[in-house]
């Protein structure tokens, strides 16, 4: 990613590739099979410019996806066409087990998206914590890399299109707000101050910092080899665009959200829209990839969190705390020694300090990972632009070619959210040995069609990133015990979403029930549940993938070390876990079995 002043300090950390090579099955793949899946990645990007482009593709880089219904519907045509080939094709073959798994997995993700497609205008386009309106600078910076002068003029032709492209979002909205869907009404002040964020600034405004579509584009331009006066016309027309272009296609977005949210609905769950109900089963069985009902879930729920507050009275006896609960969560939430400095300078050392918990994490990798990824692993802080609306913590994959790498993202915009005792499990999580070995492994690993090194089942992934908590202390970490309350903290967190994401879409919890529960059984503040309880709202039953996902990967563990006593070998398992790319529940299982 690009550096820019609104960025605090970073640091780095890059491994090789180590360990096991990759299975000899996939290097002997069928050459007809992966040319049909490698044809249908190929369609894929050339129809989807803003993806090629993520991945480091510069092919269409200066397009826009195109944003309406039946482009939408031809991109599903194609997929389902692609898959009755691939079934007609592997049905002359004699498959070797990866040829087998890919089949599959194709199949489950057509699958998938036929069963998302009816509820394709329930996914909210403008939110305050997905939405297009701050997802297409984030891309923009985060994607668009200008090298060259044929890389500017298309990252300008992306700025000069860009009424283009906010019309069709305009427009799948507004056909969505007519069929009575959109966020809850309190959630449009957070979309309209995103964009007012945006709109700060030069050269939008003639006084302040320069704005972050100025200062990214600028910024790239004049880090390239080009010449001073090529440098100075490039700057000038994507100055322009920007005024004549950008500006006018935002206000276009206020305007739309302004008038949206004047009758939006004051209800928060999904269960309120048009199909509601089956939209939320649809969610949750695509997010956990298991067919566990929302009344199953919210009983697992309420297991896990009475569990987890069994387990905190254990730090609370370590630490020598003899109040209750509540009184060591305030302690918890209160005491400066838990927080940086809300300064700039205090924040730049929770960035540092993350970095350096990611550092140590990589030199214990080899205690438990026989693969490595290559990537590297870059730790930064979340921009201004979108801090106020943006997760606690998040992570962005590398290019598929390596040049960009993995970001792990923390968000230092309220300190009191991000308490110092528990850096090392969101380290663990977003970075090593969660996210980034996760996602990158998957995107390095040899013989695979493409499809299956960039798509992504949630459960699988969250609960990777859960279970990577987790097995940060099996690995010696959390040596201090408020650490540990901190990973404690963050699997809680889990656990109740599992009962409030449920409770607002299938129990029809209004979200001042919702906020209550957590702040009845978490630390945190009114603010940070009330952050935490938007998100649910706009990704309905996404937050319930974690726990059920590391639930399921914990199992496998246990149930593999019982079987196979001191033949059990940690690294193994976890070339298991790892070596196929993303995979649903069901055939993690099926991996694991085989292996034991």
């Amino acid at each position: 990613m690009i550096s820019r002043r609104t960025l605090l300090a970073t640091g780095t950390a890059s491994m090789g590739l180590a360990g096991l090579s990759i299975p000899a099955q996939a290097q002997e793949a069928s050459a007809p099979l992966n040319a049909l899946f490698e044809s249908y990645f190929d369609q894929t990007l050339v129809r989807n410019p803003e993806r090629a482009t993520s991945l480091g593709d510069k092919r269409g880089q200066d397009r826009w996806n195109d944003e309406s219904d039946a482009y939408a519907a031809q991109n599903l045509a194609l997929q389902v066409k692609t898959n009755q080939e691939v079934k007609a094709l592997a049905a002359t073959l004699k498959l070797n087990p990866t040829d087998a798994l890919s089949v599959r997995l194709f199949d489950k993700l057509t699958q998938n998206a036929q069963a998302n497609a009816p509820y394709r205008g329930h996914a909210y386009v403008f939110d305050q914590h997905n939405g297009a309106q701050s997802g297409i600078p984030t891309f923009l910076a985060n994607n668009h890399t200008v090298a060259n002068l044929e890389d500017a003029q298309a990252y300008i032709a992306r700025l000069e299109t860009m009424p283009e492209k906010v019309g069709g979002l305009l427009a799948r909205s507004a056909a969505s707000a007519a069929r009575g869907i959109t966020p809850p009404r309190h959630l449009f002040a957070l979309v309209l101050s995103n964009c007012t964020n945006l709109l700060a600034g030069a050269p939008f405004t003639e006084t302040g910092k320069d704005s972050v579509f100025w200062s990214d584009i600028k910024g790239k331009i004049d880090k390239t080899s080009l010449d001073a006066a090529t440098k100075e016309r490039l700057k000038a027309q994507a100055r322009a665009a920007l005024l004549n272009k950008v500006k006018p296609a935002y206000e276009a977005i206020i305007a739309e959200m302004t008038k949206q949210q004047a009758t939006a609905r004051t209800t928060d769950g999904v269960w309120a829209l048009p199909d509601g109900e089956a939209y939320y089963a649809e969610r949750l069985a695509t997010q956990t990839t298991t067919r566990l009902t929302a009344n199953e879930i919210h009983q697992l729920g309420l297991e896990a969190v009475a569990r987890i507050h069994g387990e905190m009275a254990g730090i609370m006896r370590k630490v020598g705390f003899t109040g209750t609960r509540d009184a060591f969560f305030d302690v918890m939430e209160t005491d400066p020694r838990f927080f940086v400095a809300d300064t700039p300078e205090g924040k730049a050392s929770y960035v540092a300090k993350a970095t350096a918990i990611i550092d140590t994490m990589r030199d214990r990798l080899p205690t438990a990972f026989n693969l490595m990824p290559k990537a590297p692993l870059e730790v930064r802080a979340v921009e201004p632009f979108r801090e106020a609306s943006a997760g606690l913590a998040f992570y962005s994959r590398p290019s598929a070619d390596g040049k960009r790498p993995g970001y792990y993202y923390v968000n230092t915009f309220n300190v009191k959210a991000i308490p110092t005792y528990q850096m090392e499990a969101l380290a663990y999580h977003e970075g090593l040995p969660g996210h980034h070995m996760q996602i990158a492994i998957a995107q390095e690993l040899q013989g695979l069609p493409r499809f299956r090194k960039f798509s992504s089942f949630t459960a699988y992934s969250e609960g990777w990133g859960l279970y990577s908590e987790r097995l940060g202390k099996d690995m010696g970490f959390y040596q201090d015990p408020y650490s540990d309350f901190g990973r404690q903290v963050l699997e809680l967190r889990r656990a109740i979403r599992l009962v409030v994401d449920t409770g607002l879409h299938a129990k029809r919890w209004p979200k001042e029930q919702a906020i209550a529960y957590i702040l009845a059984n978490q630390p945190g503040d009114l603010e940070s549940a009330t952050r935490d309880i938007n998100r649910y709202i706009v990704m309905p039953g996404q937050a319930t993938a974690y726990m059920i996902g590391q639930m399921e990967i914990l199992r496998l563990r246990a149930d593999a070390q019982r079987r196979l006593g001191s033949r059990y070998d940690i690294k193994k398992f976890h070339d298991i876990v790892l070596g196929s790319g993303f995979v649903p529940l069901d055939i993690l299982k099926e991996l694991v079995e085989a292996w034991v």
